[in-house]
């Protein structure tokens, strides 16, 4: 078999098309299926009764409590997990220390563990039964079935987002411009806001986007230690649940709708992010 010639203008020749627009046309009908399809089917079912029977549903105290909740939550982790991806990310690509390849491990651990085990562990850590239970009850704290607990949650899972972000980014990019930031007279601070941070931007942008999209469709560790309790404890996805089980179709498939503009909104925010990381990169190119 010949190898492939070079083209006049120093190009090698395009490949067959029909290979290219079989492959395009499994990905696209595979997308269709199992994103579009089920995407347009709650739209149109939540506005299958019209706006009136779509929007009672969102006004109810229930569900504008569930938004509450959910936002709390994600408000709570999405900055934690920020300030700890940013430092753990910065340990781990910048320096060699004893134990760096058990943190890359623990930093991964809530993406390998089932979110319904990751729930079980702080009902078993806080719950009345568990280990702090008795202590926290003779304090009056509450933190299962509560809603410190799903915000617990969805802080663990959340957790490997932005870290997750910026170890290969910050890895890609060494060391050499901080020590010189240092060699130049800079301080910690500077050389991270001045140097540091605007090398990593995008990156921690489409980290955080991630961990906030996370927070806000989590639904099995924060199952497990809400305890659903409406109007209280149920974030959007559990409100759902509970619409659904009440065979309240038109409510459940409504406030599913927000869950799917949520989503939509986090697709184009990730879509705008990688656009503008890669016309950065083509202008340092450049």
């Amino acid at each position: 078999m010949e190898p492939l010639k070079p083209s006049a203008a120093g190009a090698l020749p395009r490949i067959d098309t029909w290979p290219r627009k079989l492959l395009l046309a499994v990905a696209l009908g595979y997308l269709t299926l199992f994103l579009a399809l089920p995407v347009a089917f709650i739209l149109i079912q939540a506005l299958a009764k019209g706006w009136q029977a779509y929007l009672a549903p969102l006004r109810d105290p229930a569900a504008l409590a569930a938004v509450k909740l959910t936002l709390y939550a994600a408000a709570l982790a999405v900055p934690l997990n920020l300030v700890f991806g940013v430092a753990a990310a910065w340990c781990i690509a910048k320096f060699e220390f004893k134990g760096k390849t058990a943190l890359i491990a623990l930093i991964d651990l809530p993406l390998t563990i089932s979110p319904v085990i990751s729930g079980l562990m702080f009902v078993l850590i806080f719950g009345l039964q568990g280990w702090l239970g008795p202590w926290l009850g003779g304090h009056n704290i509450s933190i299962i079935f509560a809603a410190p607990g799903i915000a617990l949650a969805t802080v663990f899972v959340t957790l490997p987002f932005v870290a997750r972000e910026l170890i290969p980014l910050m890895a890609e990019r060494g060391k050499d411009d901080e020590e010189a930031s240092v060699l130049l007279g800079a301080d910690g601070w500077q050389t991270f806001w001045l140097v540091t941070l605007p090398g990593i931007k995008w990156g921690l942008f489409y980290g955080v986007v991630l961990s906030a999209a996370r927070a806000i469709g989590e639904f099995g560790a924060v199952s497990m230690v809400s305890g659903h309790i409406r109007g209280r404890t149920n974030t959007l996805t559990l409100h759902v649940e509970t619409l659904y089980n009440e065979y309240n179709m038109t409510a459940a498939f409504a406030v599913s709708s927000l869950l799917v503009l949520l989503a939509l909104f986090t697709l184009a925010a990730q879509a705008l992010i990688s656009a503008r990381e890669e016309a950065g990169g083509r202008g340092e190119i450049l």
